[in-house]
């Protein structure tokens, strides 16, 4: 069975934000301050123009309640972190604290990461600046552009996770 395709395009009038459609469902979503680029970047604050499997998952056990989806998601714990920084081993992975290098906080106090779906940028096939922690994740008030994620509102996202699973493409227009 061929894995679903989300569609991520551009939103008219603003470069930070994009319209996500998939089947039936279409939900307005932030994508990165910059807009997209086809020549992503370490720290540029655009999202990739490319097409990019869905791997992994994570959830806030105690946010959110029951989440129904087919795509296995992993509950985050204190100490898990996403290395961004270029120069170390762990680039563009999930490790556990403490980590010298500089990272993401997975359990963040902001809620952005409550629902975090790992889309696969960088991750398989790994380089040096081309990019880390690329989610599709829960959005900021007022739609405010993301670091080169795909964002949207709680509400959209509980209604496109039963429809998800491992290998599910978000292709990037």
């Amino acid at each position: 069975m061929k894995p679903p395709t989300i569609m991520v395009r551009p939103a008219p009038g603003k470069k930070s934000r994009a319209i996500v459609r998939l089947g039936s469902i279409t939900v307005p979503a932030a994508i990165g301050r910059s807009g997209r680029t086809i020549m992503k970047r370490e720290g540029d604050g655009a999202t990739p123009i490319a097409s990019m499997r869905l791997i992994s998952g994570f959830r806030r056990g105690e946010r959110n309640g029951l989440l129904v989806t087919p795509l296995a998601l992993r509950r985050i714990r204190a100490d898990m972190l996403w290395c961004d920084q270029p120069e170390n081993a762990s680039y563009n992975r999930l490790v556990r604290a403490p980590l010298g290098a500089s990272h993401e906080e997975m359990r963040r106090s902001d809620g952005l990461y409550d629902i975090c779906l790992v889309m696969d940028w960088n991750i398989s096939s790994r380089a040096r600046n081309r990019g880390s922690a690329i989610f599709f994740h829960l959005i900021r008030p007022g739609y405010e552009p993301t670091a080169g994620c795909v964002a949207v509102a709680l509400r959209d996202m509980r209604r496109l996770l039963p429809h998800l699973r491992k290998g599910t493409i978000v292709r990037v227009l």
